[in-house]
Formats: structure tokens, C-alpha cells, sequence
């Protein structure tokens, strides 16, 4: 029996689906929220072996005790997964430093102190899971999603590096990358105005905004199905390093990594003729 620590358990997303799919193989699980009542009736019938925590990842002082808490009371946190986040909408120069700002703290700086939180723990029993939940907009910049997408870019950044730091300990981590599920993230557009500061790119952004309203409810990506296969990567023998979740999904990163290699190998004179002479 595992215990899991999963941030961002709001119904109808990733956070939710990873628990249910621990619950349904006879594991425990905290999941944090910042309404925790939409989730009692939900946990009861668990039991025991369900704790739903209020708790804003973005306050680190909260964080550190609440996983402190969970330690106390379940003896030890197996797996964590770090789900809380959001999508913000804006062009690179109009989006102001107040959203910028917000956002890095809640997409990658709150990831980062939930980590750094269950780390001594994971490291004293020399074993454990990070799987940081990233996007296909981690691999490839959406135009109109700048900043978020910069923020996934960090959190690969973090993964990567993370990855290599903890393995001597037994510790392993998975950036995992969705493209488009059926989540409630979308459904929040539709209700959310376009604000921008710089009137020439309002045009793109209405059609972004548009385009995410339309395709809410007709995302190919099932979540339930995706953190299976998530759980199904968690058992191999040499588990991947990351794991891109949905056809579109798969589809996008393989055309932006093969693009970017093609680019890169378009100035190979270029890049070794930088050398001093041999």
C-alpha cells in the first residue's frame, strides 16, 4: 500500500482521476484542495484511507505543514503529484507583471516547494515517485499562452535536472505532458474575458480564447485513461523520462522536437565554426 500526495484536486480533473486510480489499487491518498467541501462526500466512502486537505500551494509556510501533517498521520508520502496549476491567456508584451507574476508562483514556484517539502523524506527511506504534471505547451510555445507555456518550460527544466539529482537515492521522477483532455480547465474560458493592455493583439487572443471555448467537451483525451497510463509507466523496469499523454498531444511534440532538431542542424557550420581554431 502506497501513499500519495496529490496537489490540485479539483472535480473533474487530473487531480481527481490520479486519485481515484490509487484508491482503485488499494493505496492512500491526500488530496489537496482549496475547497475541500466539494470533496467530503466524495472521500467518505474510503474511509480511512482518504484525506482531502485544504491547502493553497502558493502559501510555502502551509505547504511544509501540511506535508508535515500528512506524514504524521499516514507515516510516510510514497508518491507525489504535483497537479495544481492554471492556464493564462495573453500576448508576450500586453499580459501585465501582476499575472505574470501570479502565475510562475502558482505553475512552477509553488510545484518546486511541495518537492523540496517531500524530499527529506523520500531521500531518509532512500525510495519514492515525483510525477510532475507539465504540458505539450512545456515542449513547444503556444502562441497566445506565452507565459504558461514559459512556465512548463521551467518546470521541464527542473524535472530534468531533478531527475538525474535524486536517482542515487531511489528516488524516481516523470514530467508527464497532456495535450487536450476533457477537464474542467476549459470549460473556465468561457466565463473568462479577454484582458489585454495592448489593443493590436486583441484579434489573436479572441480567437484563442474562441478556439478553447469550442473545444471544450470534444477533447480527445480521456483522464482516467491518461493516468493509467501513467500508472502503467510507473511499473516499468526503465520507466520514461517523460510521458506525453493523447494522440494530439503525441502528434504536436514529435513535430516541434523533429522541427527543432532540423533547425538546429540547418547551422551546424555555423554552431562549430564559435571554436577557437583547432
Amino acid at each position: 500500500m502506497r501513499t500519495w500526495f496529490i496537489t490540485g484536486g479539483t472535480p473533474g480533473g487530473f487531480g481527481m482521476a490520479y486519485a481515484r486510480a490509487a484508491l482503485d489499487n488499494g493505496d492512500r491518498v491526500a488530496l489537496t484542495v482549496r475547497r475541500p467541501d466539494e470533496l467530503h462526500a466524495w472521500a467518505r466512502p474510503y474511509g480511512d484511507r482518504v484525506l482531502v486537505l485544504r491547502l493553497d500551494v502558493t502559501d510555502q509556510q502551509a505547504v511544509e505543514r501540511t506535508v508535515r501533517d500528512v506524514e504524521a498521520h499516514f507515516g510516510v508520502i510514497d508518491v507525489l503529484v504535483n497537479n495544481a496549476g492554471r492556464g493564462w491567456f495573453g500576448s508576450i508584451e500586453g499580459t501585465s507583471d501582476a499575472d505574470i507574476r501570479h502565475m510562475f508562483e502558482l505553475n512552477f514556484f509553488a510545484a518546486l516547494s511541495v518537492i523540496r517539502a517531500v524530499l527529506p523524506g523520500m531521500r531518509s527511506r532512500r525510495s519514492g515517485w515525483i510525477i510532475n504534471m507539465s504540458s505539450v505547451a512545456g515542449l513547444r510555445g503556444v502562441g497566445g499562452f506565452g507565459y504558461y507555456s514559459a512556465s512548463k518550460f521551467a518546470m521541464e527544466g527542473v524535472t530534468e535536472v531533478l531527475r538525474d539529482e535524486v536517482a542515487p537515492f531511489g528516488i524516481r521522477v516523470m514530467a508527464v505532458e497532456p495535450g487536450a483532455f476533457r477537464t474542467r480547465a476549459y470549460a473556465g474560458f468561457s466565463g473568462e474575458p479577454v484582458q489585454e493592455t495592448i489593443p493590436a493583439y486583441l484579434p489573436m487572443l479572441e480567437n484563442v480564447r474562441a478556439g478553447m471555448v469550442e473545444q471544450d467537451g470534444k477533447q480527445p483525451g480521456d483522464p482516467a485513461r491518461g493516468v493509467r497510463a501513467v500508472l502503467a509507466a510507473m511499473t516499468e523496469d526503465a520507466p520514461p523520462r517523460r510521458l506525453v499523454l493523447g494522440s494530439d498531444g503525441f502528434d504536436a511534440a514529435v513535430a516541434a522536437l523533429e522541427a527543432n532538431l532540423a533547425d538546429i542542424r540547418s547551422s551546424e557550420a555555423l554552431s562549430r565554426g564559435a571554436d577557437f581554431p583547432t
